[in-house]
């Protein structure tokens, strides 16, 4: 007889607590093997595939292309050891063991020491194609307390289990309990109710509009209708979220300084002309940017650090794990070169490339979006002098490069054309004073005029 297991959506890592579903990779009623992609979701990080653990045949899928889910929501239920349609058995390597660790944070080996509980399904849940597959217990592992009520079928035939305060995510949890809110006031918008990070952060919103001017109802759920009058509202999800987050917070939590400066580029433009001359691998401009940076990081480490308030501690990081800012389909997203300060100028100008690559096609890891210590951003890409960068959150400082043009410029005391560019210095104000900051964008600049100046350091 067939048992029928239940596949929850993994945790992704990385502290992401929901996923948008993209796409469907296969339809109720289709043999899977064991590590086989089932969907394909979208993080605030990353696009994903997520592997089934089990084999055997899907006779449930949760969730419309589009919709998102938490983490610990239901995907798919897949029968394991039933016939799959022409008579054939289950796609081999199946078991109800599962597959191991098939994604960070998530194990689908039984564990020895835990319980699981088995309930009743109603029916068999019904194939988009009209077929079924016989109904079994359906055993669930037992992931710890829960306020539980009644189960009910829903549309598809699986059974769900309603609580009070529909809540899966502990970081939900812990943001409500820390702001003094009582989650059982919220109306969740996720599936069945539950209570997401984005219907806690709005009540927070709405609690702090509340003191300053008319009541806001804090219990109101983000589903904000498509249209409104005189203008169209547009779901912040996806990359757009994390970004919107991320400035807010930056914004909030951060005491941000800018210094800028221009420089004279032509020499700088000329060595990577001679780099680029010899046949060799060639040299980016950014790559040359962030040798640059790593070695004034290296004298002014005040700005490769990060803020701890709640130890009342300045932390000085001893990586430099650079980011740099790259414009996608899918929004703005900062890859992360790891240890950027062991890496000579032709690994970074190749790491760049690599990463720049899989921001293009969507195919950068959670891993390869966080971690970052420094960021550059070179903004001159989009034909602007200058900016007034929001530092990356958590990390101290950004600097922002402009393009490079010609211009007038005094050059050995006469007057000609040269290649300027304005640099510019986000800082975070807690880390250091405005002597540091300049100390450092001085330096920078002067390895900008003169790269003999880097050669002169190193």
């Amino acid at each position: 007889m067939a048992q029928v297991l239940e596949f929850r959506l993994p945790d992704l890592g990385e502290g992401l607590t929901e996923a948008e579903i993209v796409r469907w990779l296969v339809e109720v009623g289709d043999v899977v093997a064991v590590d086989q992609p089932v969907v394909e979701v979208e993080t605030a990080k990353a696009m994903v595939d997520v592997p089934c653990p089990y084999a055997g045949v899907v006779t449930a899928r949760f969730g419309e292309e589009g919709s998102e889910l938490p983490v610990g929501a239901p995907l798919i239920t897949v029968a394991v050891g039933a016939a799959a349609p022409g008579g054939s058995t289950e796609a081999s390597g199946g078991s109800a063991g599962g597959s191991g660790n098939v994604l960070v944070g998530y194990g689908t080996s039984e564990a020895p020491a835990r319980r699981r509980r088995v309930r009743p399904t109603p029916a068999a849940p019904a194939a988009a194609n009209g077929r079924s597959v016989a109904a079994e217990p359906v055993e669930e592992p037992d992931d710890g307390p829960r306020a539980q009520t009644a189960g009910r079928a829903d549309e598809s035939g699986a059974t769900v289990v309603d609580g009070p305060v529909p809540v899966i995510s502990p970081l939900v949890r812990r943001l409500a309990r820390e702001n003094g809110l009582d989650l059982k006031e919220l109306t969740g918008s996720g599936r069945d109710g539950l209570i997401l990070r984005a219907d806690v952060e709005y009540a927070l919103r709405a609690a702090a509009v509340q003191t300053r001017t008319a009541p806001v109802p804090a219990a109101t759920p983000v589903t904000a209708p498509a249209t409104t009058p005189g203008g169209t509202r547009v779901p912040l999800k996806g990359v757009r979220r994390a970004v919107a987050d991320k400035l807010s917070r930056s914004r909030t939590e951060i005491p941000d300084a800018t210094c800028w400066v221009d420089a004279d580029a032509t020499e700088l433009m000329r060595a990577r002309a001679a780099m680029n001359a010899t046949g060799a691998p060639k040299i980016s401009l950014l790559a040359l940017l962030a040798r640059i940076c790593t070695a004034a990081l290296a004298r002014f480490p005040e700005l490769n650090s990060t803020v701890d308030m709640a130890a009342r501690e300045i932390v000085r990081l001893d990586a430099v794990h650079l980011g740099f800012a790259a414009q996608t389909e899918r929004g703005l997203v900062v890859p992360v070169v790891k240890d950027a300060h062991a890496r000579d100028t032709e690994a970074l100008s190749a790491e760049f490339a690599r990463l720049t690559e899989a921001a293009r096609t969507g195919t950068l890891t959670p891993a390869e979006l966080t971690g970052g210590t420094f960021t550059l951003n070179n903004y001159g890409v989009f034909g602007v002098d200058g900016s007034t960068p929001i530092i990356n959150h958590p990390e101290a400082a950004m600097l922002g490069v402009g393009r490079i043009v010609p211009k007038p410029w005094v050059h050995e005391g006469e007057l000609a054309v040269r290649q300027v560019v304005q640099l510019s210095l986000t800082f975070d104000h807690r880390v250091c004073d405005g002597g540091t900051a300049g100390g450092f964008l001085r330096y920078v600049a002067d390895c900008v005029e003169q790269p003999a100046v880097l050669l002169r350091t190193l």
